[in-house]
């Protein structure tokens, strides 16, 4: 039987990914990038966000059209 990821904090994530705490508020606010809301705190299961980059979330976007920056 497969254990289940453990769930990670922002700081955790945000290592993960190698950017700021400020930048994981920003995404969950505005690229929907998934999180859970635990009482107070959001949470973050590693495969989910792990799917969320690959499938192109946490690209910069262009301010001016909103699209995605290649």
């Amino acid at each position: 039987m497969n254990s289940p990821s453990r769930w990670l904090s922002v700081e955790e994530i945000a290592q993960h990914l190698g950017v700021s705490r400020d930048t994981i508020y920003s995404w969950i606010n505005n690229r929907e990038m998934p999180a859970h809301k635990v009482g107070r705190l959001w949470k973050f299961q590693t495969p989910e966000i792990d799917i969320w980059v690959r499938s192109g979330g946490a690209a910069e976007t262009d301010r001016s059209t909103g699209e995605k920056v290649k």
